[in-house]
């Protein structure tokens, strides 16, 4: 037991990044790379879009031909073609010319911009007026204005989102190297924990936790895999977590974390081979008796190389436990899953609160915040959600954490503050 409550500040644990790695890589097809991270680099190995088009539906132009040009004085210009979307232009664009081109078109040669039709007034089928000059460039798109041939486009640790489906679908990628979805064990502990499908008797509850923890890691990019409820007894955790080990890539035990003579967590995992504790307890509220363990050389699920498994003990309360993994299991679950930006800083929503709120110094503090929009000023209001820890009303009420670092006694009403968005909450 001399690993109990040595406890660690959040930059700490933090720290312990880098001793885990990413899961193994798998090709998929395009169509299912969705919200998957990109496991290698890509190059364009041609410019792109590649060739000259048009933004606009109008006439492909010499711009210098539209200098001066104005209502009063048009500039009358000869029709020498029509390009429609798909079309290889054979013909040329000269001084005093144009060309019908619709958006998207290729530009003929000789063509540098385009007059838009609606500045524009047919006088017949071989000439057109135009009351408006346009500059070199302008309504165009370069042939490698998007992307030019060589350049790198996507690196490796990128979350593949619909734009960069898109990109690869424009270099004909119809298969991606991607990590592995992580796959992560669950287990929840306490002789009060019963299934959902039962009816709790006094001095029971529904295990919650399992339901929450998977929700959270499948908005993650991994897999939950329920691995069930253990009663409060050492050799059953301890068969519990040896099972979910070998099936899975990282672990959370919730509850058996804190102080009890039925809390077995601690013992548990230091019993199980490889396995070294690194973290029993965290300078945060809440999740003070957070544990972080490591499962040494254990070659992940699918085969791939071997590589530390993180076990994660975590409050059995249901807030505690949901921010906790928002706040310190995230970032070690998004480096599972191969994303380089895999910290807990990531994006802000600026915030004023709307009442003071104590803080204890020594510690950070993690406050459930509701976003309201502030009508006055149209900025963002956020107003602390306040609620013990086994309540889970209060995150279901919350859009978001307010962070009171542990140098800071506490935050006053009106202060601007920095709020971490929930996970889909906005």
């Amino acid at each position: 037991m001399n690993h109990f409550f040595k406890v660690k500040s959040l930059s700490q644990v933090m720290a312990l990044l880098p001793q885990f790695s990413p899961v193994g890589v798998e090709r998929v097809p395009l169509f299912e790379a969705g919200s998957r991270v990109l496991a290698q680099k890509i190059h364009a190995h041609h410019d792109i879009p590649g060739f000259r088009r048009s933004t606009m539906d109008g006439y492909a132009v010499a711009s210098g031909s539209t200098f001066g040009a104005s209502e009063a004085n048009p500039a009358w210009l000869t029709i020498v073609g029509s390009i429609a979307m798909g079309d290889v232009p054979t013909f040329a664009v000269g001084p005093g010319e144009a060309a019908r081109i619709s958006t998207g078109g290729m530009f003929p040669k000789g063509a540098d911009s385009v007059v838009m039709v609606e500045h524009t007034d047919p006088i017949d089928e071989t000439t057109v007026e135009v009351y408006k000059s346009v500059a070199p460039l302008q309504h165009v798109v370069e042939k490698d204005e998007d992307f030019k041939k060589g350049q790198e486009i996507l690196r490796a640790g990128t979350v593949i989102r619909p734009q960069e489906s898109g990109l690869a679908a424009s270099l004909g990628l119809s298969e991606l190297s991607v990590y592995r979805r992580p796959k992560v064990g669950i287990i929840s502990t306490g002789d009060e924990i019963v299934p959902i499908t039962e009816t709790p008797v006094p001095g029971k509850i529904r295990d919650i936790n399992s339901y929450t923890l998977a929700g959270l890691i499948w908005e993650a990019g991994a897999e939950p895999v329920p691995m069930g409820i253990v009663k409060d007894n050492e050799t059953a955790l301890f068969e519990a977590c040896k099972n979910a080990l070998q099936k899975t890539d990282m672990v959370l035990i919730s509850g058996g974390s804190s102080v009890g003579v039925r809390d077995f967590t601690v013992d548990v995992l230091s019993s199980l081979d490889a396995t070294e504790i690194l973290v029993h307890g965290i300078s945060i509220s809440p999740g003070k008796p957070t544990i972080l363990a490591r499962s040494g050389g254990a070659p992940s699920i699918s085969g791939e190389n071997a590589f530390y498994k993180p076990i994660w003990g975590l409050p059995g309360h249901v807030v505690s436990a949901m921010v906790v993994f928002q706040v310190v299991v995230l970032p070690f679950l998004k480096r599972l899953c191969g994303e380089v930006s895999n910290t807990s800083s990531g994006v802000r929503i600026p915030a004023r609160l709307t009442r003071n709120v104590p803080s204890a110094q020594g510690r950070t503090d993690f406050i459930r915040v509701k976003l309201v929009k502030d009508d006055e000023t149209d900025g963002v209001l956020a107003s602390p959600v306040l609620g013990k820890s086994g309540l889970i009303r209060t995150m279901v009420m919350a859009d978001g954490l307010l962070e009171i670092s542990e140098n800071v006694e506490g935050v006053e009403k009106g202060e601007k503050v920095h709020i971490i968005p929930m996970m889909r909450a906005l």
